[in-house]
């Protein structure tokens, strides 16, 4: 069996005059990815192998998760195949991922990650929003056979709010 735990970034700013890239998380996108976070330790508590996109916003949320999953951020790969908005390099990626990893956790962007988890889920979602999390499972043994798997939860920050 394989894992794949798809996270969006979190909400990013647009207040600074900086390349796409280099946009940094808002205070909102911060504290959505803590209780995104907190709500997966809660329902999971582990992972494998950690994936990110490069972009800045990306990169910033997998360091909440790592933090709070107690994870060295020397764990984390980054990936330019994860710098995608449209989902195909993304399950390029995936369909090339070493079948030694059985479980991973993939930081990205929007419309990538809404795409993939319709694709290969078996829940539909509208649109993952920011620090929106997806885990979905395969009966495979390999990951180039990904194909229609099982949505095992979805984690919505809005939802989370108190």
């Amino acid at each position: 069996m394989k894992s794949i735990t798809l996270i969006r970034h979190g909400k990013s700013s647009w207040k600074y005059d900086v390349i796409d890239r280099e946009r940094p998380l808002q205070k909102r996108g911060v504290d959505d990815a803590k209780l995104v976070a907190n709500e997966f330790v809660r329902l999971k508590g582990c992972v494998g192998k950690i994936y990110s996109s490069p972009a800045r916003r990306a990169l910033n949320t997998c360091e909440i998760f790592t933090e709070l999953l107690k994870i060295s951020k020397n764990e984390i790969s980054i990936n330019e195949e994860l710098y995608d908005f449209d989902g195909r390099n993304v399950i390029d990626f995936i369909k090339k991922l070493p079948n030694t990893i059985d479980d991973v956790m993939i930081f990205g962007h929007n419309h990538a990650f809404t795409s993939i988890s319709n694709i290969f889920g078996d829940v539909l979602i509208d649109n993952l929003p920011t620090s929106g999390l997806v885990r979905l499972n395969f009966e495979i043994n390999t990951w180039t056979d990904l194909n229609k798997g099982t949505t095992e939860f979805v984690i919505i920050p809005k939802e989370l709010r108190k």
